[in-house]
């Protein structure tokens, strides 16, 4: 297997909390920057992934990591992997 994970290769990307009310379901916003084709400026361009969490831990304003994933659901493909910074209240 060369080391090579067993599920090929998932993506992992870093993103803002910014929704909770679901059960063991958040709301994560990744946004990334786009150089625009003909103008050359960088444009700021944002994704929104529906997460599993468990243990219902992340709460609005923590900044997370996320992994694809099995289908978990219709929308939920990501699941949390590990919260980076909560968020300051």
């Amino acid at each position: 297997m060369n080391g090579e994970n067993p599920r090929g290769r998932r993506r992992k990307v870093v993103g803002m909390v910014v929704g909770n009310k679901m059960q063991k379901t958040i709301v994560v916003e990744v946004t990334r920057l786009v150089k625009h084709p003909r103008y050359g400026k960088y444009v700021k361009r944002s994704t929104i992934y529906k997460s599993h969490d468990e243990s219902s831990q992340a709460g609005i304003g923590d900044k997370v990591e996320i992994i694809e994933t099995r289908p978990l659901s219709k929308t939920k493909k990501t699941k949390l992997v590990r919260i980076i910074e909560k968020a300051k209240r």
